[in-house]
């Protein structure tokens, strides 16, 4: 009886359901614009702007992308490495630190946590930062993109919260089963933290997918350089070139050069594969979130 009077009524759903389809409408419509202003020819852009559907189908824009296709492919391989990297081992740095801090029996706790904190409001600064990274000669190696980003004070909380979530009975039940505190951390807390892990999994992907700040200010060598500098190198080049065309040749025509449809070309090839992974973390995203929300 209870469970009829506070469902809402057909007229409140449709509106509810309405609100929502207009909302998918809303965030699929810039997708799909890029997209379409990826397959336009430039003239076709220039002359009657932006187009859901292009009068023409036009492959200039990936063309100019790909013109050196085994430098965009090494980028995505190092790209694909480091996300990888990084995730293994950030969420492994990330999930000890917060199961230390969610233990009350831990004797530092307070002091870790102070430290874990301090990290969010201030920190070196950029000279000190890049100092160490020298003296470690770090720069030029894959490991200085991967290195900077391993610890993070927010998916500590968050990780911690959700730890806070387990039952303390379930560690004490393997305590007296024999386990020690890394065996019950790796194959009781782990595996029961799923939506946590994955929660901060994508975070910690999304971080290194689109990082291009590290590699350049330490990167130099053409084999190390990640997708995301790769593109934002090229968007620079691209920019140059529209902005001295006056400064080109007689002989050579720059007026079809693609411009904007090169810039949506090159956004599909950064924010692509990450459309794909997406739904692989969905199924834990939303119930990690949550339950890092309502816990202190």
């Amino acid at each position: 009886m209870n469970k009829r009077l506070n469902q809402p009524g057909p007229l409140l759903t449709s509106i509810i359901h309405t609100i929502f389809i207009l909302f998918t409408v809303l965030c699929i419509l810039p997708v799909l614009l890029v997209i379409s202003i990826s397959l336009s020819s430039e003239s076709d852009i220039i002359n009657n702007g932006f187009r859901l559907i292009p009068s023409k189908i036009s492959f200039d824009a990936f063309k100019v992308v790909f013109s050196n296709p085994m430098q965009i492919l090494n980028s995505y391989l190092i790209t694909i490495l480091v996300a990888g990297l990084g995730i293994i081992f950030g969420l492994l740095i990330n999930s000890m630190i917060a199961y230390a801090l969610s233990r009350k029996d831990y004797p530092y706790r307070k002091q870790l946590s102070f430290f874990v904190i301090f990290t969010m409001l201030f920190n070196g600064g950029l000279v000190p930062w890049y100092l160490v990274i020298s003296k470690l000669n770090l720069p030029n190696t894959i490991w200085v993109l991967i290195l900077p980003y391993l610890a993070n004070a927010w998916y500590i909380i968050i990780l911690r919260t959700f730890f806070k979530t387990i039952p303390i009975a379930i560690i004490e039940s393997a305590k007296i089963d024999g386990s020690n505190e890394f065996k019950t951390f790796i194959k009781i807390i782990l595996p029961l933290s799923k939506p946590g892990l994955a929660t901060v999994g994508l975070f910690i992907l999304l971080m290194y997918w689109n990082d291009w700040w590290l590699a350049m200010l330490y990167i130099d060598q053409e084999k190390l350089i990640p997708l995301q500098y790769l593109l934002s190198r090229m968007m620079s080049n691209i920019e140059f070139l529209s902005k001295n065309m006056y400064m080109a040749p007689g002989t050579l025509d720059l007026s079809n050069f693609p411009n904007e449809t090169a810039r949506m070309a090159m956004c599909i090839l950064a924010a692509g594969p990450m459309l794909f992974v997406f739904p692989f973390f969905q199924k834990y995203f939303v119930r990690g979130l949550t339950i890092g929300s309502i816990k202190g």
